[in-house]
């Protein structure tokens, strides 16, 4: 599965910090599967710039003009 392959599953997602000074995502996914994912302050600040210029693209990607009627 790649990153446009389309997919029904349902996932719960939440972030913050931890007690231990890390920033934790969390994916709760269907069928019981609970990831985990612990980062340090600048691993998630650099995930964070990459959420950000990724949400941009899409959003470029969604303002595309629409095509022009063909002359005839």
């Amino acid at each position: 599965m790649g990153i446009n392959s389309p997919s029904d599953i349902a996932a719960n997602l939440q972030i913050g910090p931890t007690d231990e000074g890390m920033v934790r995502i969390y994916v709760e996914a269907e069928g019981g599967i609970e990831l985990p994912l612990d980062f340090d302050p600048e691993e998630a600040e650099d995930i964070a710039e990459e959420l950000r210029a990724a949400a941009e693209a899409a959003r470029a990607m969604g303002q595309k003009p629409a095509a022009k009627p063909k002359k005839r």
